[in-house]
């Protein structure tokens, strides 16, 4: 007696429906995880991830205004590279302005650090185009609630011109770095080659 069962075909039919239904739920998992993945990207949360990326991306910026409110770039000294004692340079410029002054974020940037240490005294680090790191230091204080991670827009106040660290005793001002991939270099002519809109 020949045994008994469905024909082939019917199995091939549902063999084929079965692998169909799974590539189909396969598909449909990972266009919600697009969009779940997609929608986490655009939220608020991940702000500082965005412009990290948007960071990387940018070319270093050929101009860029006094971080320092109402003070013009002719108002700068050019002191970069200038002794500092026996055994440093002077690796920024430094901006004088009345104690309490706004400073503000010359870029694009994420807060890197805030700090009260060494020779900067209160100071903020902002990460910014091209990964280039802008030091801020001799602040008089910080920006209220301002928080490492916290993503700054050109303009942005980091805290306020004084005499912290080492400046303890001079003319207030501050003193503004740029640190590129080869260490830090000369901000003035970026300063003065900034047209203001």
């Amino acid at each position: 007696m020949a045994a008994s069962g469905p024909p082939p075909r019917a199995s091939a039919r549902t063999s084929f429906a079965w692998r169909l239904r799974r590539w189909a739920v396969r598909l449909l998992v990972l266009a919600a995880l697009g969009v779940g993945a997609a929608t986490l990207w655009q939220s608020e949360w991940a702000q500082a991830p965005r412009t990290l990326w948007e960071l990387v991306r940018m070319p270093p910026p050929t101009a860029l205004p006094v971080p320092v409110e109402g003070v013009r770039a002719r108002q700068v000294a050019d002191t970069f590279g200038a002794p500092r004692g026996r055994d440093r340079r002077h690796e920024g410029v430094d901006i004088f302005a009345s104690r309490g002054t706004p400073v503000r974020s010359a870029t694009l940037g994420v807060v890197a650090d805030i700090r009260e240490s060494g020779l900067g005294g209160r100071q903020v680090w902002v990460l910014g185009p091209a990964r280039e790191r802008y030091y801020y230091a001799h602040l008089d204080g910080w920006r209220e609630g301002l928080e490492r991670g916290e993503v700054v827009q050109p303009g942005t106040v980091l805290g306020y011109v004084g005499d912290t660290g080492n400046a303890k005793g001079t003319p207030p001002h501050l003193h503004w770095g740029i640190y590129g991939a080869d260490g830090a270099y000369d901000p003035l002519p970026l300063l003065r080659a900034w047209q203001a809109p």
